[in-house]
């Protein structure tokens, strides 16, 4: 990650609302040195003055086995990215780049009993289905067997973080009219 000062966005509530927009993340974790990731819908929950990230993942895949072992997560959260041509600069001799924006949140992954699964699930779809208590899709609407199915397959998950850390690379360290 690019930690230059330029490229840092100083509002936590900015950081918030860019996770919570670009909720689809990729968690990565790893078991005995072997890297493990998996994109997730995830909810981002304040409580206390911290931060929890709440999703599900299948069972039995690496990312569960890889978590049972080591809890340590790695949460990256991407947004809007693009390629830069150096020939949009004022001066084009410059280097190309890539402008984007990417979150990068750490903690410790700990699975959730039944009810808390639930709970999420009912979140989750009601969230995802812009709150639409009508959808077929959410949670409460699905066929009790169906439901019974898809929770033995899955598995739900709290991530308390304990760190944050973000570049927001859009340019900044171009003159006005190159960034312009």
């Amino acid at each position: 990650m690019y930690n230059l000062s330029r490229y840092k966005e100083p509002d936590r509530v900015v950081i918030l609302e860019f996770m919570k927009k670009n909720s689809f993340a990729m968690l990565i974790g790893s078991q005995n040195d072997i890297p493990s990731a998996t994109q997730v819908p995830l909810l981002i929950d304040e409580r206390d003055g911290k931060i929890f990230l709440i999703g599900h993942i299948m069972r039995k895949q690496d990312h569960h086995l890889a978590f049972q072992k080591n809890p340590n997560v790695l949460a990256l959260f991407t947004g809007p990215h693009t390629y830069v041509s150096a020939s949009w600069y004022e001066n084009p001799h410059e280097a190309s780049t890539w402008n984007y924006m990417s979150v990068h949140a750490r903690g410790k992954l700990n699975f959730v009993d039944e009810a808390a699964l639930v709970d999420s699930l009912r979140r989750l779809s009601l969230h995802y289905e812009n709150n639409n208590n009508a959808s077929p899709t959410v949670y409460d609407n699905l066929p009790p067997a169906d439901v019974a199915k898809m929770l033995k397959s899955i598995v739900g998950f709290e991530i308390e973080v304990s760190s944050i850390d973000h570049v927001f690379k859009l340019s900044q360290n171009r003159d006005e009219k190159s960034y312009d």
